[in-house]
């Protein structure tokens, strides 16, 4: 199956790039999405966390993806 990645911030900049098509075999979870980021994207290593939503809704690491979903890694923001 395909699935439509996005990269915010942090991310984008460790990718490389603001948007990817990933191939990942069904019933893959976010926890499984993010093993293979990490191997795609060695350098994501430096980033101590990120949230991942899944069709604009933020997901938990046990949520599975399906084909044509649109998932936004999301690294933390700060401000001041």
């Amino acid at each position: 199956m395909k699935i439509h990645a996005l990269f915010f911030g942090m991310s984008k900049d460790l990718a490389g790039q603001s948007k990817a098509s990933v191939e990942l075999e069904e019933g893959k979870t976010v926890k499984e999405f993010r093993e293979l980021l990490q191997q795609k994207y060695p350098s994501f290593s430096t980033m101590d966390t990120y949230a991942v939503a899944v069709n604009e809704t933020y997901a938990d690491e046990e949520f599975v993806l399906s084909d044509k979903d649109t998932v936004a890694i999301i690294p933390p923001v700060s401000g001041g």
